[in-house]
């Protein structure tokens, strides 16, 4: 009982500040950008906070079940993604746009901005429903089954969707202090009471040298060439990551947003890797039991997403374990809210008010973005049910965007020589690969036979989905850019310093 009562808490706590945060708001820039004036230390929090999320509270420690510390090549994606994101983040700020897609217009053209935000609606909504799916697990372990997974994903998603609608990046700046606050807290305090439990570092070395020894290798098991398909997913994701390019433009100036991401950098890689141990210290915990394994011995994927929760709930004194599940919760909800509102920015912007609404009024911008964000949460919902795990959800989605959006943007503040026919022709023939590779895993997931097309077997493991992505948008921004003429100088010098 003790840890409903604090989650709920937390969480009528967080509502309240959204709600008296929404009184704020005056207009779409106050809704989408936060008025252009969040401090350094608010943006530190809420980009760690949009990117720890539940690809990370499930997918990473899942995955950690699996394969060991070798997970971290997986993190280490992102962690060198946002060393590179901090070479442009100022740039991004001076340009102040709104969405991410508003830059590739600026250098590309209207073309590249409507494929990218279907890109970007397709994949931000997998990326929101796996909160909500998340969520749902969340809410089933915290109540001991007495709510269904299901039933969980809906408060999840109500909660998530609410959060949103009230005040929109106002309210995500604001509550992703105490957020990120508490997830760094949750994790510093967890692992030495997990490790404590299992009785201390040599128990727990000595159990995971028994029943898995690659667990401590660091490429654990695997080659380089799964090393490549698993950190590609999450280093394009941060690249062509449209959240953070909004929240760039919501700093009070360029030289803080280049502040931040420095401060982004060091907390997400202490938050992941806190993760990581954790959920390697709940493999030597719960490695003979048999709920994280299947009758053939392999890993039970789903069950092994919950092990840092399933830890916080059975293995931790009561006070310590409600502030991991307080955690929990500030994990869903942030980076669920987040997802929704980049989403639903680019759906209003790029959609309605290009084309339907040219002339709308700043408050009928943020009364079209919140009705934006409650068909988009929906959507997102249903979207659920074509995906067995969060972290298949995640590389699936990650690949999407990044493969897509990743050559072309880096392109257009690294390359001057880079043309709009080729960055145009670079996004859409990523997002291409990538639904072809979905559509043949959904065919061929349920059946006997598999296909092979130029080597690759279908159903593809998404371990690996990034790799063809990658080379066929990388090839197509080159050749197809220097097969065109070059480029004016206009129209990139503002993209690229001397």
């Amino acid at each position: 009982m003790t840890y409903i009562v604090v989650v709920v808490a937390y969480v009528l706590m967080l509502l309240g500040i959204s709600v008296y945060k929404s009184r704020s708001v005056e207009s779409a820039e106050d809704f989408m950008v936060a008025g252009r004036s969040v401090p350094v230390y608010m943006l530190v929090a809420t980009l760690v906070c949009t990117w720890i999320g539940s690809g990370s509270l499930f997918g990473t420690a899942g995955l950690t079940f699996r394969t060991g510390i070798s997970e971290l090549w997986f993190s280490a994606g992102a962690w060198v993604g946002i060393l590179v994101v901090y070479m442009i983040a100022a740039r991004v700020r001076r340009i102040a746009q709104y969405t991410l897609t508003d830059l590739l217009e600026k250098r590309y053209n209207q073309l590249a901005k409507v494929l990218g935000t279907v890109t970007i609606i397709v994949a931000y909504m997998v990326i929101a429903g796996y909160q909500f799916k998340g969520g749902g697990r969340f809410v089933a372990i915290l109540s001991e089954g007495s709510i269904s997974p299901d039933t969980g994903m809906i408060i999840a998603a109500l909660l998530i969707v609410g959060f949103t609608v009230l005040a929109g990046m106002v309210s995500i700046v604001s509550i992703d202090i105490f957020n990120g606050s508490i997830m760094l807290l949750a994790m510093v305090v967890t692992l030495p009471f997990a490790i404590s439990g299992h009785g201390g570092l040599d128990a727990v070395i000595t159990t995971i040298q028994q029943a898995e020894p690659s667990h401590l290798s660091v490429m654990g098991g695997h080659n380089f060439f799964w090393v490549i398909g698993i950190a590609l997913p999450t280093f394009l994701l941060l690249m062509s990551e449209s959240s953070m390019y909004q929240k760039f433009s919501s700093a009070d100036n360029a030289r803080n947003a280049r502040k931040a991401v420095m401060g982004m950098f060091i907390g997400v890689v202490v938050v992941e890797t806190l993760m990581m141990l954790i959920a390697l210290v709940g493999f030597a915990i719960y490695s003979d039991d048999p709920r994280f394994f299947l009758a053939d011995g392999d890993v039970n994927r789903a069950m092994a997403e919950e092990i840092i929760l399933r830890i916080g709930f059975e293995q931790l004194p009561v006070i310590i374990g409600s502030l991991l599940l307080a955690a929990g919760a500030a994990i869903v909800i942030s980076t669920g809210n987040t997802f929704l509102m980049v989403t639903s920015t680019n759906v209003t912007r790029d959609i309605f008010q290009a084309f339907f609404y040219k002339d709308a009024t700043q408050s009928q911008i943020v009364w079209i973005q919140r009705a934006c964000i409650l068909g988009i949460g929906l959507l997102a919902y249903l979207m659920m049910s074509q995906f067995e795990t969060i972290l298949e959800m995640a590389l699936m989605s990650y690949t999407m965007i990044g493969a897509s959006l990743a050559p072309a943007l880096l392109a257009a503040f690294f390359w001057k020589r880079v043309t709009r026919t080729g960055g145009v022709a670079s996004i859409a023939s990523g997002m291409l690969t990538v639904v072809i590779i979905a559509v043949l895993n959904s065919v061929y997931k349920e059946s006997a036979e598999s296909l092979d097309v130029l080597g690759i077997s279908f159903p593809m493991d998404t371990d690996y989905i990034a790799i063809p992505a990658v080379i066929v948008s990388v090839t197509t921004l080159i050749v197809v850019s220097l097969l065109t003429a070059a480029p004016a100088r206009s129209e990139w010098e503002e993209f690229i310093e001397a």
